[in-house]
């Protein structure tokens, strides 16, 4: 069951599409969960596309169950990963546009 204000909480829960795209898992592997009574849901529809929101506890716990804590780890490990080098090409790119503009600001102070 759900903890009081789950389904609120920020990170807490997640898309289906979110979930395959994270966890490595599919609609079928969902589905199952859900008809074992493990998962709980909530259904939504975006510019009228449905989805699944789902609570990323539950799902992490019956991953855990179904496919092991190992695999669990690789996949949250991998997801991390992928985070961090998108966050460091977002840095390197604010950081040349930074240093391109300070070229430009020097060469202006120079010439006066």
């Amino acid at each position: 069951m759900a903890e009081y204000g789950e389904w609120n909480r920020k990170g807490a829960t997640l898309s289906d599409a979110t979930a395959k795209k994270e966890y490595g898992i599919d609609h079928d592997f969902i589905v199952q969960g859900i008809r074992a009574g493990q998962l709980e849901y909530r259904q939504g529809a975006i510019w009228g596309n449905p989805y699944l929101r789902l609570l990323r506890r539950q799902l992490e716990q019956y991953i855990a169950e179904q496919r092991g804590a190992e695999d669990l780890l690789r996949h949250k490990n991998q997801t991390e990963l992928r985070q961090i080098k998108k966050d460091i090409v977002d840095v390197k790119n604010r950081l040349h546009v930074l240093e391109v503009r300070r070229a430009e600001l020097e060469s202006l102070l120079k010439k006066e």
